[in-house]
């Protein structure tokens, strides 16, 4: 399998989901802000004509994109790994609910935050939106160590970017419940390797 990515955005969850389920990979970066440039020549867009990452090429050569299923299908293919309950489960149908929550109420909400055109008052009403997310996911992980229980799962992978994000748009300082759970996550091996290999988890600039 071959994952197209940019290092510093949400491309790094299926990066760390690969080394977690111990699949092999290799790596394309994609450069996002230069058009889509690959490192090793061409364009993604004639990959991927949505134009961003993440993407899965995968053995049989044809490509998987957006990030939830990317990471589910990586699950499924080292189901020992736990990091997805079974199909058809409750469990894997409450993975998907955080999977979908993780990406449409938080993943878009954060990323406007640093959209450059931004006015003040855009800033302020995502920061209240934004805030009252933070609120209801410190409640919901309680006294939890990750948000499914006892071990880490794709949707604490999903959630670690945003919570980086969050920690870089100083929405986060509040929440030391959410700080010391975004550190669990980062001390994870797979977080660790795709980290070594990927480059940092954020962009030194938005």
């Amino acid at each position: 399998m071959k994952l197209y990515y940019t290092p510093g955005v949400c491309s790094l969850s299926p990066h760390i989901a690969l080394h977690e389920a111990g699949l092999p990979h290799t790596l394309e970066k994609v450069d996002i802000r230069r058009g889509g440039a690959l490192e090793s020549g061409g364009s993604f867009r004639d990959i991927n004509g949505k134009g961003y990452v993440p993407a899965l090429e995968l053995d049989d050569g044809s490509l998987l994109t957006e990030g939830p299923a990317i990471v589910q299908y990586i699950a499924d293919q080292a189901p020992a790994s736990g990091l997805a309950p079974a199909a058809g489960s409750i469990e894997r149908y409450r993975l998907q609910e955080w999977l979908n929550f993780i990406s449409t109420e938080l993943h878009k909400g954060m990323g406007s935050m640093f959209n450059p055109a931004q006015t003040p008052e855009w800033r302020a009403a995502a920061s209240a939106t934004l805030s009252k997310r933070l609120n209801w996911l410190s409640e919901a992980l309680g006294d939890k160590p990750f948000l499914m229980g006892e071990r880490p799962m794709l949707a604490d992978i999903q959630m670690s970017y945003f919570l980086a994000m969050a920690r870089m748009a100083k929405l986060l300082d509040e929440y030391p419940t959410l700080i010391a759970y975004l550190d669990r996550i980062e001390a994870q091996p797979g977080f660790l390797r795709a980290q070594a290999r990927g480059g940092p988890m954020m962009p030194e600039t938005f």
